[in-house]
């Protein structure tokens, strides 16, 4: 790929898409402030977008949403398909051995998206996660897993769309991976955690503790998390009690996929 600037037109428009999927129905000036763009320029971004058909306004009120042509954008694109089919019994068996919920994640660009999660089977939860919720790749427990256990071209893809933009959750990512230390440490002891994580629906209630799911290849497809209430659990006492079963999980969603 050639390097050089990005162009901020189709930067700003994707931030735009992204937080109509992530957080719609959504008002103008959330889509505004949940892009980090002007309110005019989200404005006529809004506008082009209603154009094409990707997004709608409600009648009843001032809010946006996406349109199911917006899942034309992922066709040909199927890991995933497998990935929700093999896991479900998997997962759902997980929370009602443990009673927390858990998540499927994999990488979209320089999030985590959410591919399947348990939330609504348990009552140990502030909010419902579905499908398509994304979190920054290095704030969450899924997303600090991945970039352990991904190749390194693949890592250098998330460092140069954390480069191209500049954001909070860039910095941080670029923090993180300023040396091998953390991601060494994932890589050897096989999980990672997420104290406090701040950039979901519940800032601060909640953490993680995540396992990689391996793909058919050898390269990891998704992480495998399970999220607690933050004052429920210490991180040391949550990996102590959840690991073993996460990572049989792990291997059980592994171990489907390559009979499939």
């Amino acid at each position: 790929m050639e390097r050089g600037l990005p162009i901020r037109a189709i930067t700003r428009g994707i931030a735009v898409l992204s937080a109509i999927n992530r957080d719609g129905p959504i008002t103008m000036m959330g889509i505004s402030k949940s892009a980090d763009i002007p309110y005019p320029t989200a404005c006529r971004i809004v506008q082009t977008f209603i154009h094409e058909g990707l997004i709608e306004r409600e009648h009843a009120r001032k809010r946006y949403r996406a349109t199911s042509l917006v899942k034309t954008l992922s066709a040909g694109y199927q890991i995933e398909d497998e990935l929700v089919s093999v896991g479900r019994p998997h997962i759902e068996k997980l929370t009602k051995e443990l009673g927390w919920p858990v998540s499927l994640a994999s990488r979209v660009g320089t999030r985590m998206m959410v591919r399947d999660s348990t939330h609504k089977m348990t009552s140990l939860t502030f909010t419902n996660y579905y499908p398509g919720y994304t979190l920054p790749i290095a704030e969450c427990a899924t997303g600090k897993v991945y970039l352990a256990f991904c190749s390194d071209e693949e890592r250098e893809t998330v460092i140069e769309g954390w480069k191209a933009t500049e954001s909070e959750t860039s910095q941080a990512g670029l923090l993180l991976l300023r040396d091998n230390e953390i991601l060494d440490r994932i890589r050897r002891s096989g999980f990672s955690c997420q104290q406090r994580n701040f950039y979901n629906a519940e800032p601060g209630k909640t953490s993680a503790v995540a396992v990689p799911v391996m793909g058919k290849d050898g390269a990891i497809i998704s992480g495998l998390g399970i999220i607690y209430f933050d004052a429920a659990l210490k991180p040391e006492e949550a990996a102590k009690q959840f690991l073993p079963y996460l990572k049989n999980t792990a291997q059980a969603i592994s171990a489907d996929m390559h009979d499939g």
